[in-house]
């Protein structure tokens, strides 16, 4: 069931890295215009804090974020379903907007690397936001 807005779900494995820089973006750039979700195949105790961390030097504080499983239910609910690297995890239901982001894994690497990473992540959150809500 859709909502008046559209609702975005990002899917990374860990869903404390990619997914959560990326929610964190959609949230901001798309205030009350988008509902936003995000979700892991696998997910973590935890956010990445090197993601945090990135995250944090562009005014966007995701600390208090939880990871959360990925269910079918969050994938029928959402109008478009960005993936970033789980593969098969992701449940597939017609009608969806699917799209994989290819993106490094922040895991493990230094806060150079993850601001790489964070940037590509704003430029196409700027970008598919831009097309929902054309």
């Amino acid at each position: 069931m859709s909502s008046p807005k559209p609702t975005v779900l990002f899917v990374c494995v860990h869903n404390a890295g990619r997914s959560q820089m990326a929610a964190g973006f959609m949230k901001t750039l798309g205030a009350d215009r988008v509902e936003v979700l995000s979700a892991g195949s696998a997910p973590k105790d935890s956010i990445n804090p090197i993601a945090v961390e990135a995250m944090k030097e562009v005014g966007i504080d995701i600390s208090n974020n939880l990871p959360k499983v990925l269910t079918p239910e969050v994938v029928q609910e959402s109008d478009a379903v960005i993936t970033m690297g789980c593969g098969d995890a992701c449940p597939f239901y017609p009608g969806k907007r699917y799209e994989d982001w290819v993106l490094d894994d922040p895991a493990g690497q230094g806060i150079e690397s993850v601001r790489i990473i964070r940037d590509d992540i704003k430029k196409r959150v700027e970008q598919l936001l831009s097309e929902l809500l054309s």
